[in-house]
């Protein structure tokens, strides 16, 4: 099976659903990856005293580490503005997204729930242009993605403090992913690669937040119980 992740930015990844991606490689599927940006615009640069221009670059560096970490089966990185996704034309960013989904043909589309888990605009739009993207598509194209998945939170994941998170109730979570030791690993190798966020990466404990569980909302589709893969049951 072929699973396509689309996020905004390089690290958005890692920050999530690494230890599910390391377990689907591991089960033998193909995982791909888009992000829109390169994540230039990050606050990080400023100590750097880097450019948006130049941390963009060094970010894409580190996302070429997490590929070969994560053993993925393709990567693409583009260059639109990061943290200006909201003042883009959603048409141009629709048709970058169905001419990439036409090309890898993933049975399964995965990118951030409705509430985008930070409630970072970026997050937002990307919510919004995939889930329009797959819905024409489905309309018009027989190769269509079988499912939408939406990576989220479970209530329990939630922490007070610094990185106050959005989640997802026990009733709009249709999947949940048991992750072993070995993908927790790689998901924290594959977060090591970003050397310029380690300390943002500590402050917001990634790994003890996700925990050995991963979380998906499927579109318009209801599991109860829970599924375990995002491929289980899909649609023909």
């Amino acid at each position: 099976m072929r699973v396509l992740y689309i996020f905004p930015h390089p690290d958005d990844e890692s920050f999530g659903p690494a230890a599910a991606i390391a377990s689907q490689i591991r089960l033998g599927h193909e995982v791909f990856l888009l992000t829109y940006t390169r994540g230039g615009a990050t606050r990080v640069r400023h100590s750097l005293g880097l450019s948006v221009e130049k941390m963009g670059e060094v970010r894409y560096r580190e996302m070429l580490s997490v590929a070969k970490v994560l053993n993925l089966t393709d990567m693409r990185v583009l260059d639109l503005p990061d943290s200006g996704l909201k003042e883009m034309d959603p048409i141009i960013i629709e048709e970058i997204t169905d001419e990439h989904i036409r090309k890898v043909r993933p049975d399964v589309v995965v990118t951030y729930a409705v509430h985008g888990i930070s409630g970072f605009h970026d997050h937002l739009v990307a919510h919004s242009v995939v889930k329009r993207v797959y819905c024409n598509l489905a309309k018009v194209w027989d190769k269509a993605p079988r499912r939408l998945a939406f990576f989220t939170l479970a209530e329990s994941d939630r922490e007070d403090g610094k990185f106050r998170l959005h989640t997802s109730t026990d009733d709009e979570i249709d999947c949940a992913i048991p992750v072993l030791p070995s993908d927790i690993d790689k998901a924290g190798r594959a977060l090591d690669c970003y050397q310029t966020y380690q300390h943002v990466i500590k402050e917001a404990k990634v790994l003890d937040r996700t925990g050995s569980t991963i979380y998906f909302e499927f579109f318009q589709e209801d599991f109860n119980p829970k599924a375990t893969s995002v491929f289980d049951h899909l649609r023909p």
